[in-house]
């Protein structure tokens, strides 16, 4: 034995500056160094989607003066490379000492504690230069080529993945950025839901596809602009085939992940009246033939069309909507939606189970509003590729923006309802990135 001390640093980043070239020095300096890379999952997780994959990441991790060893970390935690390698130093820069990674600093702490190894953490590099790198390689991952076929990826790679409703810029923002650390691991949406309810809504207007398609994309713009996750379009009904070929083409152009049109005729009405609402569903075979024109329009196999089958809101039965999903896959369909507005989920369920039963590779997707008490490991194990979180933030803004306005009235000042429902505006500042 050599004696020689060993020390640990994990490497997130995709961009290597002259500030990650310092730290390494210095904790080379401690010893023999080992690099944990974070996978792709994590690092999309807490940060933003890597433009090189974790395989390149390691390669060059491997390349840098003073590394002796690479190893893949699978979570932000440092519990199974602490307790594997037990390094006498964990080397970190000290901005986690506040923040979301700040639990994360607490966890490595305990964990250097039970064997004696140290912290050792160096100033943290504040360089506009490293700050404009990182907003450029930011910028990449809104590049609608790079951004399309993300919901694929995280699809294939997670399983299971959750999107939240978002109408606007500053809702993308939140979509975008919300987080908790949960178990040593940090939770985020993985993208975003464009719903044409909260589009018509926030507008005041009815939910009957009065928006206009070109309002639509005005919406989805303003989100992209200023976000970089994948998003999936409520494209309602699709319109008319012909007017549906040429929505799916901008839809692709632009760096849409995907759209889900639902199997409904006539004047759209919102799913949740369900039969009350004299709602009239396609036929199979005119939806098949809208779903199939749609598909051969596309020009990247990224694109996602997804059906959304109204049989059991419409109360056809069960076979009616098994009938309706087998037919809408073998027309292109790259995805299902099953909706239902019981709220308990066992019908839900039972689509689940005899569609998978059958078909083992065909996204499901579902919309739990109603049937809301189902937990998202519970949705894994049925089979279940994407949760939607629907209207959630426009829900949860209004009665907080009625009662603010209400305590204005009431009190006949500001003041009641700043501390009672107003975030401070800096944090709202320091929410939205500038440039």
């Amino acid at each position: 034995m050599s004696g020689k001390k060993t020390v640990f640093m994990s490497i997130g980043t995709d961009v290597i500056h002259g500030g990650h070239m310092e730290i390494i020095r210095r904790a080379a300096g401690l010893g023999e160094l080992t690099v944990g890379v974070l996978t792709d999952e994590v690092v999309a997780a807490y940060k933003r989607h890597p433009l090189l994959t974790c395989q390149e990441r390691m390669k060059i991790a491997m390349g840098l003066k003073g590394v002796a060893n690479v190893i893949r970390q699978d979570e932000i935690g440092y519990a199974a490379p602490l307790r594997v390698l037990r390094p006498d130093y964990v080397v970190h820069g000290d901005d986690w000492r506040e923040g979301f990674q700040k639990p994360v600093r607490e966890e490595c702490l305990r964990l250097l504690a039970e064997y004696g190894g140290e912290l050792v953490e160096y100033p943290y590099s504040h360089n506009q230069e490293y700050d404009r790198l990182e907003a450029a390689a930011r910028s990449q991952l809104s590049i609608p080529d790079l951004r399309r076929g993300r919901l694929k990826w995280l699809m294939e790679t997670k399983g299971l993945i959750t999107c939240m409703e978002a109408h606007n810029g500053l809702t993308g923002l939140i979509a975008e950025k919300a987080a908790v650390m949960e178990n040593g691991a940090i939770r985020q949406f993985d993208g975003m839901w464009v719903s044409s309810l909260c589009d018509s809504t926030i507008k005041g207007k009815p939910d009957i596809e009065l928006v206009d398609f070109s309002s639509r994309m005005n919406t989805v713009n303003e989100i992209m602009e200023v976000t970089t996750k994948p998003m999936i379009l409520d494209g309602d009904t699709g319109g008319l085939t012909e007017h549906f070929v040429y929505t799916v083409r901008t839809l692709e152009r632009i760096g849409v992940s995907a759209v889900i049109i639902e199997d409904k005729i006539g004047l759209k009405r919102n799913s949740l009246f369900g039969a009350e609402a004299n709602q009239q569903q396609d036929s199979i075979e005119n939806f098949c033939h809208k779903i199939s024109a749609g598909k051969r329009a596309l020009k990247t196999r990224e694109f996602m069309i997804v059906a959304r089958i109204e049989s059991l809101i419409l109360e056809q039965g069960m076979e009616d909507a098994l009938a309706r999903a087998f037919a809408y896959v073998e027309a292109g369909a790259g995805g299902i939606m099953i909706h239902s507005r019981r709220k308990e989920p066992e019908e839900v369920f039972e689509f689940c189970r005899r569609f998978r039963a059958r078909n083992s590779h065909t996204a499901l997707v579902v919309v739990p509003t109603a049937f809301n008490t189902v937990v998202e490991e519970e949705w894994r194990r049925r089979g279940v590729n994407v949760v939607i979180y629907a209207n959630h933030l426009i829900r949860s803004g209004y009665p907080a923006m009625w009662r603010t306005a209400e305590t204005i009235l009431r009190c006949r000042r500001a003041k009641e309802a700043d501390e009672a429902y107003c975030m401070p505006i800096k944090e709202i500042l320091t929410l939205i990135p500038e440039e």
